[in-house]
């Protein structure tokens, strides 16, 4: 018999699961030459996180994480936010991969997509509207008209 009161750890045994990140962005003018890169830390929002437990389920599952978003607010994201300040452009993902507990989202801004002083960004599971995953701000992004903005999210969940 143990001296442990309820609700305590047993020693060597996590209870929290953390879903943490960052994204890294390049922006490229219209002959490929990279013209701005940067690292951000990004932040799970509650409705993300609900989404991830909800993903245990084997039916009724919500649709997977399948677009991203930049933005030009200049608003703290904060764990409750459900969109982004003032959306600029969506595009689909162009990939996403599992790596043991880690996942990749990557999308690309084409030229045309998501122009003007980008401060923002996020994941969402669908074109319009939908959940957001992920929700993050960073200094200003010039995009020009001719730029297009590239940007890898790694999600990691420990």
């Amino acid at each position: 018999m143990t001296n442990e009161t309820p609700n305590e750890p047993t020693s060597g045994i996590q209870e929290n699961v953390n879903a943490t990140g960052q994204l890294a962005i390049v922006l490229r003018d219209a002959e490929g030459n990279i013209k701005e890169e940067k690292t951000i830390p990004n932040l799970v929002v509650t409705v993300g996180k609900n989404w991830i437990a909800s993903r245990m389920k084997t039916t009724g599952q919500p649709n997977e994480m399948s677009h991203m978003a930049i933005g030009s607010s200049t608003a703290t994201p904060v764990v409750g936010d459900t969109t982004l300040g003032n959306e600029l452009g969506r595009v689909a993902l162009t990939s996403s991969a599992v790596t043991a507990s880690m996942i990749e989202y990557i999308a690309t801004f084409p030229s045309g997509t998501g122009t003007g002083a980008v401060t923002e960004a996020g994941i969402f599971n669908n074109v319009s509207g939908g959940t957001i995953l992920c929700h993050t701000s960073f200094s200003v992004v010039n995009k020009g008209a001719s730029d297009s903005l590239s940007i890898t999210w790694d999600l990691t969940i420990s």
